[in-house]
């Protein structure tokens, strides 16, 4: 097997049995820590929080359920407010995350801590942007405005990569006796990493050194993919042999294989496999263990569902799915999209459909991409009537906040079906629904309906209005 097969192969395991991802952070959610959050919520919080797992749309907005249960005379504790945000974020649920954030401060008129205010800040860059984060920072109170504010800022920074913004924040925490933690550095390494400004990391790292801030196992990882995405092996080597003196941080299987992919990219294949040979025999050993302690989240399911489509590995991808229904685990819309998504584009249309009725019958709200894959499924397939009326559910659904849109392809094939039909009723009722959403402007209805009536397709309108 060629190295670079070798080494998707044993990504591949990893995703399956859940481990992390190349740096160290765990890219799957699990039952661990879960169940522990879990036991804390007392009483009617849990039911409360039962109420709000199920709503998976960000669009659809959890304040109307919070002021509901308020009115129906329900208490409301803070403290189990934070874990449900602790918890929505564990799920990357950051919209609904910040709209608990701000309706605890708004509406419940709750004392905000610097912990609350660096929470808020982080998911405010996540849902809005780093201007409006940038503009909440302004208005924290300065008495609260600490290492953990200061921290989540920074590391807003390094998020959207902006390193003359990061640079700045890292210098005002020096001064202000801030910059002391691992964490800190941390972000500002991941920063370097991203942006590709390796010499930046060593001089950061003989910072902490020379300040008694301890490296972990991120610090270590971080430089050390550095050193792989520069075929730096004597690098590699170097931290190889500083993790392997340090008491505090254990070798495991995903160090060996950054090493080995380094290895690699330098041409000592020998080195290289020996290290992924170590890495997959951790992984076999572990992974019967971690599947019997930890059960695998929709996280998990839904980064082993894609992986596995990737490598058109679809059987496999359906027992996954399989699997995750039997969990009866908080229900997330996108991992049957990956499915009907799938089938569409390999033509397996009737699996779609089934798919889809499959998940009407349990009551679950049909996501608007699932009608757009089908659409575009029948499209591809000259069922044009089929992908006009999917259409339809797609333009039902679609709400004007979220930034994905429908091809030009796609809604001028449905005009031209209603031109070839001579059906031009319905050819203005579905231009008025394109206007309704937002994807027309008005004084483009009557050029679009003429097209129509005129035998002409509508496909060069669209793509001018696309590109202006």
């Amino acid at each position: 097997m060629k190295l670079p097969r070798y080494y998707t192969v044993l990504y591949n395991i990893k995703a399956q049995l859940g481990l992390g991802n190349g740096l160290g952070l765990s890219s799957y959610a699990t039952a661990t820590s879960t169940a522990t959050r879990e036991s804390k919520w007392k009483g009617s919080m849990h039911t409360l929080f039962r109420r709000i797992s199920p709503m998976g749309n960000p669009n659809v907005s959890i304040v109307p359920l919070l002021n509901q249960w308020v009115e129906e005379g329900h208490p409301v504790d803070k403290q189990q407010l934070q874990r449900f945000i602790k918890e929505l974020r564990f799920f990357s649920r950051f919209t609904h995350a910040l709209e608990i954030s701000m309706w605890m401060t708004d509406k419940r008129y709750l004392n905000i801590t610097a912990a609350d205010a660096a929470v808020q800040l982080d998911l405010i860059a996540k849902v809005k942007g780093i201007e409006e984060a940038e503009n909440y920072f302004s208005y924290i109170p300065e008495k609260i405005k600490g290492l953990e504010v200061y921290s989540a800022l920074l590391n807003c920074y390094s998020n959207v990569k902006s390193t003359d913004k990061a640079e700045a924040t890292m210098q005002k925490m020096r001064d202000l006796g801030l910059a002391r933690t691992t964490l800190v550095y941390n972000s500002m390494l991941k920063l370097y990493y991203k942006t590709g400004n390796f010499e930046k990391l060593d001089s950061l790292m003989h910072e902490m050194e020379e300040n008694g801030i301890t490296y972990d196992r991120y610090t270590y990882c971080t430089r050390l993919s550095a050193y792989a995405d520069a075929s730096d092996h004597e690098g590699i080597d170097k931290i190889l042999t500083m993790m392997e003196a340090d008491p505090n941080v254990a070798l495991d299987w995903v160090i060996y294989a950054t090493v080995g992919n380094g290895y690699g990219k330098v041409g000592l294949l020998d080195k290289a496999l020996a290290m992924l040979k170590k890495s997959e025999e951790q992984i076999k050993e572990f992974g019967e263990l971690y599947k019997k302690a930890v059960k695998v989240l929709n996280n998990g399911y839904r980064n082993v569902i894609s992986s596995l489509l990737k490598l058109d590995d679809l059987e496999s991808a359906e027992k996954i799915f399989e699997e995750w229904e039997s969990q009866a685990l908080c229900y997330d819309t996108r991992i049957p999209n990956f499915l009907i998504d799938a089938y569409c584009r390999n033509g397996l249309l009737e699996k779609a459909e089934n798919l889809i009725n499959h998940e009407k019958l349990k009551g679950r709200e049909i996501h608007v991409k699932s009608w757009y894959y089908l659409a575009t499924g029948y499209r591809q397939n000259n069922q044009i009537h089929k992908a006009v009326e999917a259409m339809k559910k797609v333009l039902a659904a679609y709400q004007t906040l979220v930034k994905w849109k429908p091809s030009v392809e796609s809604l001028a094939a449905c005009l031209d079906y209603f031109k070839d039909e001579g059906d031009i009723g319905g050819a203005e009722n579905f231009i008025e629904l394109l206007n309704d959403k937002g994807f027309i402007p008005t004084d483009l209805q009557d050029k679009l309906l003429d097209n129509v009536r005129n035998g002409k397709s509508n496909l060069e309108t669209l793509r001018e209005l696309s590109r202006g």
